[in-house]
């Protein structure tokens, strides 16, 4: 059987934590951000942490086990 073929913007978009948890960087953060306000500009400067079935459905996406 071939192997599965990894979906490349899920590879762009995430990384592996060493614990096999996914982190990547939370949306809303390219423009227009000068009239929002600063509690939510300070959250988005935080990852994103993704863990649980949605994670695992990810990890496959990416080409591993």
């Amino acid at each position: 059987m071939p192997k599965m073929k990894s979906k490349s913007s899920v590879t762009k978009r995430f990384r592996t934590t060493k614990s096999g948890k996914l982190k990547s960087a939370r949306p809303q953060r390219g423009h227009m951000r000068a009239n929002k306000n600063s509690a939510f500009r300070r959250k988005k400067r935080t990852s994103l942490v993704t863990t649980g079935a949605w994670a695992k459905l990810l990890v496959r996406m990416m080409g591993s086990k």
